[in-house]
């Protein structure tokens, strides 16, 4: 039963969805660009009601390229870009982990991070959809039931959020 007041999320990729995914990594302030759009489309999805949510495998850090302080700094950063731009993200959710060093139920394609943001907040599922670049990032949000709207890497978000609010 889907309760009043529940939220309309907008879960979102990091790397190649939000940012330019084209190094490998991305963990320094210096390397996180903006994707075009991305200010324009969070933003109208924000004025239809919905919250954004992102979630991000980081498996450089299971790997000892970066620690999990670098991926909070670049999320830190991401904030306050958006702030400036009155875009406000509800949560990131973050997997540290990598599949050949330890197994884990929150690295996309397993939803173990989907179901921990619906444990937290109050979600309207049917109401809510996410933007990946990667078919895990799909396969990830069906599991729960959340609908998933895979877009090539660096694609402008844009009309992916003008049909979101189009079909609310």
């Amino acid at each position: 039963m889907i309760m009043k007041g529940a939220k309309k999320i907008l879960f979102l990729d990091r790397d190649g969805v939000i940012n330019n995914g084209n190094a490998y990594y991305t963990y320094t302030i210096a390397d996180f660009h903006i994707n075009k759009d991305v200010i324009e489309g969070l933003q109208l999805v924000q004025q239809h009601g919905f919250e954004c949510i992102v979630i991000t495998n980081q498996s450089g850090v299971a790997k000892g390229v970066y620690t999990l302080h670098d991926v909070e700094r670049v999320h830190q950063h991401m904030i306050s870009l958006f702030a400036q731009h009155g875009i406000t993200i509800l949560a990131i959710y973050v997997c540290p982990h990598h599949p050949d060093i330890e197994d884990c139920e929150c690295r996309k394609p397993k939803s173990g991070l989907f179901k921990q943001a619906l444990a937290e907040y109050d979600i309207d599922i049917s109401k809510s959809y996410m933007i990946g670049d990667s078919e895990r990032d799909i396969i990830a949000a069906k599991r729960v039931g959340i609908q998933g709207i895979k877009i090539n890497k660096n694609e402008s978000i844009l009309p992916y959020c003008k049909h979101i609010i189009i079909h609310e």
